[in-house]
């Protein structure tokens, strides 16, 4: 996966653009970019007439997509296009510390910071007056974090259903005692992949590669079903003799999970007093939130200046950190996801993990397909029903991404000995 990206320099809120004359020039660089940069060559948009309604209405409208690939964002300014309607877009923070340029592009294209390692109220505070505008639609990513699997979603965040409902709220605050039919919705869109070339001339030098960094002869004559296998058993129990001691025995699951839990239950002793959430992702977050503040050379959240660390102890976080990434990553390797499954995509998916994590470098492969199919819009209330099980907001949404990714997943080609387009 990507490394999660921490600088020690402060963090400072970085609002969006907000003119519509830039979006529209950049409009064909984000087409070139998803070409050029990831190998996109198709985008097909499914289902965008459910959007013209709202818009034509001035709703409050938060975009919800899933989040499997870096390419997500750019691909969504396809549809920004088609709509001939900018976006705003709740990017990480780090994004907009790689360069000016980048810096320049996001910030014109309609993104805005979120700091991911403490509460950021300007970002909230930015998000709900969007909403509360309908000036555009507001693209938040519900997972906060990238799957790396288009069959699978992470936990959604409570972030998009508090936006949301602190924007429907802002409304009712706006027109009390008006006529008004403004009201705010969500609406789930899934974004779904289909890798387009042979599938053995594409992954066949990239195992060869992962076999000869584990100091094997390549071997073509398997299948690539039992190639992917071997090196993923061996690179696991790589991990688990650094970290365990030995390999372990028994189902991959608990293998992982076990695996998961030596690298972050210490940690979680150390910075949180124990475990506090379920998935690695959120539990990764947490630890992020207690580590990374006092890296930042400059002022803390209450604008009080920190006691600078030592080079040992910002060299032992850095530490965690990695450690972090590495339980993260293991979370991103679904129970039996090619073998339940075996397509083309499931395939790639799962090769590029291995050779990320590696690498420590994105992997790009196409040419790849784009499809964008919009969701059923649903109306957000101000108040949230506490009877109920659960986030009904994020239930909802939920299930609908799951539905509408699973329909589309049968567009996806089956693994085979001779899977071409």
């Amino acid at each position: 996966m990507p490394p999660l990206i921490v600088t020690e320099s402060p963090y400072q809120f970085v609002p969006p653009h907000e003119g519509n004359l830039w979006p529209r020039m950049l409009a064909g660089f984000a087409t070139r970019m998803i070409r050029k940069r990831y190998a996109i060559t198709e985008v097909e948009i499914r289902d965008q007439d459910r959007l013209a309604e709202l818009l034509r209405h001035g709703h409050g409208i938060l975009l919800a997509p899933n989040h499997c690939r870096m390419s997500d964002p750019m691909a969504l300014q396809s549809l920004s296009k088609s709509l001939k309607q900018p976006f705003f877009v709740m990017a990480s923070s780090h994004l907009f510390r790689a360069s000016k340029f980048t810096r320049f592009i996001l910030r014109r294209i309609g993104a805005f910071s979120i700091y991911r390692e403490g509460v950021d109220r300007q970002a909230i505070e930015t998000a709900i007056d969007i909403l509360a505008k309908g000036k555009r639609p507001l693209v938040m990513f519900p997972e906060g974090a990238l799957s790396q699997a288009n069959d699978r979603l992470n936990a959604l965040m409570d972030g998009v259903s508090f936006v949301a409902r602190s924007a429907a709220r802002k409304i009712e605050k706006q027109n009390a005692g008006a006529d008004s039919i403004r009201q705010v919705y969500i609406v789930p869109v899934a974004i779904r992949y289909l890798f387009q070339a042979d599938i053995h001339e594409t992954v066949d030098p990239i195992l060869s590669d992962i076999e000869k960094r584990l100091t094997w002869r390549p071997q073509p004559d398997r299948s690539l079903m039992e190639r992917l296998l071997k090196v993923g058993e061996a690179l696991l129990g790589l991990k688990e003799t650094e970290y365990l001691g030995l390999p372990a025995k028994g189902k991959i699951s608990e293998r992982l999970q076990k695996l998961i839990d030596a690298i972050l239950v210490p940690l979680e002793q150390e910075w949180l007093n124990g475990r506090t959430e379920i998935s690695a992702i959120n539990r990764v977050k947490e630890l992020r939130k207690a580590v990374v503040p006092a890296m930042i050379q400059n002022a803390n959240n209450d604008g009080e200046k920190s006691v600078p660390l030592s080079k040992s102890e910002l060299d032992r976080r850095w530490r965690q950190l990695q450690d972090m990434e590495l339980a993260q990553a293991l979370s991103l390797f679904p129970e039996d996801y090619v073998v339940s499954k075996p397509t083309v995509d499931r395939f790639l998916e799962s090769v590029e993990r291995i050779a990320e994590s590696l690498s420590g470098e994105e992997q790009v492969h196409g040419p790849m397909k784009v499809v964008i199919r919009i969701g059923e819009p649903f109306a957000v209330s101000a108040k949230r029903d506490r009877g109920a099980d659960g986030d009904p907001v994020l239930n909802r949404l939920e299930a609908c991404l799951a539905s509408m990714l699973d329909e589309l997943s049968n567009e996806c080609r089956p693994l085979t000995n001779g899977s071409k387009v």
